[in-house]
């Protein structure tokens, strides 16, 4: 095992646990699927939080990583709006006691500037996300499996829960068209917290 200093990504809770071959993996895979790869000038930081993220999610359940945070996974087509709303919600009203993840069947280059500016006008701030693929890894890990209109793309696994939203699609709308999007979003996410026992923060 190596350090996650000096050539592995950074990763909350990974850092110590990186085998490296498992290290070396994930960023090429990262380097190959994000759309982002082809923006030099932001692969590297995006390529090492994709793979960090992935690399937290190995750990998890091979037990070098131990939480009772429940883990959610929202997933969408493009991984642009709807799941990165979602996922901006579920961040801003649980803090540290839910582990959020989001990923798209077909992520797109960049995150909706619109559900952007919509999220920002509720104080919370997703510009810095980025569209990403789910892996195998991340649907692993995740107890609850948010569907946004991805359909039969969607990733079925034994074990899991699974709940099916049925959101419009903000792609390509302004932003007066996506707050009611939002906060259709949010009231679900409430919902959510509700059913998982977290009690929302209310900032």
């Amino acid at each position: 095992m190596v350090a996650a200093g000096g050539g592995c990504p950074s990763a909350p809770g990974a850092r110590g646990i990186c085998n490296l071959g498992t290290v070396q993996r994930c960023i090429d895979d990262a380097l190959d699927r994000l759309p982002g790869a082809r923006y030099p000038d932001y692969i590297s930081l995006l390529a090492e939080r994709f793979a960090g993220e992935r690399l937290t999610a190995i750990a998890t359940p091979e037990g070098n990583l131990v939480t009772d945070n429940p883990t959610v996974l929202f997933l969408c087509v493009h991984n642009a709006g709807r799941s990165q709303m979602a996922a901006g919600w579920l961040r801003h009203l649980a803090g540290d006691r839910v582990d959020v993840l989001s990923g798209g069947s077909a992520p797109a280059e960049t995150i909706n500037p619109a559900a952007v500016e919509a999220m920002a006008e509720q104080g919370i701030d997703i510009a810095d996300q980025y569209p990403k693929p789910w892996t195998d890894e991340t649907v692993g890990v995740a107890d609850v499996i948010v569907s946004m209109g991805c359909g039969d793309a969607c990733p079925v696994l034994p074990g899991k829960r699974y709940l099916d939203w049925e959101l419009e699609d903000p792609a390509g709308r302004g932003v007066d068209a996506v707050r009611p999007i939002r906060d259709d979003i949010e009231q679900r996410v409430r919902g959510l917290l509700r059913e998982l026992g977290v009690e929302p923060i209310d900032r």
